[in-house]
């Protein structure tokens, strides 16, 4: 098979926004604890955060972290995660049916970030909670002001507001799981309210709405439009939730996911527009794709964990190569729409649907995912340009005419090269490529750097935790890409 990649440096789409490389620890599970905390463990810092985990999340590079939920959010009281640990209560968490002992909260989190080199994209409960509330935690964790929350801060040992600018007005306010979920019009006017106490609270902040939960909820766009019409023009951004699978076993369907996941984006950002056009706004929302990753592997499992456990397995997804090579593909859908989603969040970042998995008291490993995450989070900042593929096609389930290569293409100004990410979704076909860059001639392959092998099912494990790692290929006078890969060309500018 072969297939021709053609890219102008002038046909841009967008300087893409590094929070575009995001992600998102929840208390869910072994997220945090065992996860990103564990005072016990032989790496754990004063703090109690295990240095081994932060250094691969480091490697990551995440910008933004969203924290700390999530469904856990719609029934947290943010003052018990603050202030002296051995005061601080332990309850009952409803959204995942576990015992929280809130040890770590926006007290210890907040340090977290900063070492981890990210800054906090910070939820609000709109589920038990409202307007006061939230704006209250903004006083703590933005004011330098003389009043009742931010001398809490100050009590508590921070005398340095957080300058926390990026907020979550709730979480999946639509969904019936939900603790005190919403209708559209309740949950708009609500967020309208509280977004206004927060902006007068600190004028700096960004916010963002709740959209759907997920594509295939009855009321998705419905749900947008009430909540765009009655929030618009208080808030930044509206979020997009979904995840991605394979329950059925049919691989390439699977490849072609990110088709879904474009045509979701496209709809929420033609309402926004229409949404502005019926306020004769001068004001753009944007796209907040704050939660997407792949998951189904852990389903059945966690219908067998014991409830109202201190952090159970829960979500503890096994990644293989054909996810990988599909988390690849999603990831080149964000870019190719980065001039409408500025913030996504791989949800979530250690043990839970994760790229970073961990042993309690043990090891730490990269899952599959954790490479083409890496690598495009890495060589993936700079301007977006569109890429024009000549190359064949096939059906799958309902998709007809799926590309057999999905492309995008990233310029970067500081390091003088162009990135071109790449996946061939053939199951059995190697891919001779060309890149033709019009009006360029100065532009020469660099790297490739390639994620494949033979068996799509082939996981990495804490005993054999390079199983399935990226390789270094020749570039030589040609570009193969092997069947059912994810790859990363550099082409570096020699003029």
């Amino acid at each position: 098979m072969k297939a021709e990649i053609t890219i102008s440096k002038n046909n841009i789409i967008s300087r893409i926004d590094d929070r575009i490389y995001g992600s998102f620890v929840e208390h869910l599970g072994r997220a945090v604890y065992g996860g990103i905390y564990e005072p016990g463990h032989e790496t754990a810092d004063e703090m109690g955060f295990r240095t081994d985990v932060m250094e691969m999340v480091k490697a990551l590079n995440v910008p933004v972290v969203r924290y700390p939920g999530g469904n856990f959010v719609s029934g947290y009281n943010w003052e018990d995660g603050t202030g002296d640990k051995s005061k601080r209560p332990r309850k009952m968490e409803l959204a995942w049916q576990s015992i929280e002992t809130n040890e770590v909260g926006i007290d210890e989190f907040q340090e977290w970030a900063k070492r981890a080199g990210s800054e906090i994209m910070m939820a609000v409960n709109l589920g038990t909670r409202g307007p006061d509330e939230a704006r209250n935690l903004v006083e703590y964790c933005n004011s330098e002001t003389d009043t009742y929350y931010a001398d809490m801060r100050r009590k508590n040992g921070f005398e340095k507001p957080f300058g926390i600018k990026l907020w979550c007005l709730g979480n999946e306010m639509d969904g019936p799981w939900q603790i005190c979920s919403k209708t559209p019009y309740e949950y708009g006017r609500i967020a309208c309210e509280t977004a206004k106490l927060m902006k007068w609270t600190d004028p700096s902040i960004e916010l963002v709405a709740c959209g759907s939960a997920h594509i295939n909820m009855p009321t998705f766009m419905e749900w947008e439009r009430i909540v765009l019409r009655e929030c618009y023009e208080h808030i930044d951004y509206i979020s997009l939730h979904n995840y991605y699978g394979n329950p059925n076993n049919d691989t390439a369907a699977y490849l072609a996911s990110s088709i879904e996941m474009d045509k979701f984006i496209k709809q929420v950002a033609a309402i926004c527009d229409e949404v502005k056009l019926e306020k004769k706004s001068d004001k753009t929302v944007n796209l907040s794709f704050d939660e997407w990753n792949i998951w189904f592997h852990s389903n059945e499992q966690d219908k067998e964990i014991p409830k109202w456990q201190v952090a159970p397995p829960l979500l503890e997804d096994v990644y293989n190569l054909e996810d990988a090579v599909v988390l690849g593909s999603l990831m080149i859908t964000l870019l190719n729409n980065s001039d409408r989603v500025k913030i996504a969040c791989l949800a979530q970042l250690v043990n839970v649907i994760a790229p970073i998995m961990t042993e309690t008291g043990g090891r730490t490993w990269a899952q599959t995912i954790y490479y083409p995450f890496m690598y495009t989070s890495r060589h993936g900042r700079g301007t977006a340009v569109r890429t024009f593929c000549e190359c064949g096609s096939y059906d799958a389930g309902n998709m007809k005419n799926i590309p057999y290569i999905d492309s995008a293409a990233v310029i970067s100004e500081v390091e003088n090269e162009l990135a071109v990410f790449v996946v061939n979704r053939s199951l059995d076909s190697e891919c001779e490529l060309n890149i033709n860059i019009l009006g360029e001639s100065h532009y020469r392959p660099y790297q490739h750097i390639a994620l494949e092998g033979g068996d799509l099912k082939a996981i990495n494990t804490a005993d054999e935790p390079e199983n399935v790692i990226p390789v270094v290929k020749d570039i030589g006078g040609k570009i193969t890409l092997a069947p059912h890969s994810w790859n990363m060309i550099i082409l570096k500018n020699t003029f």
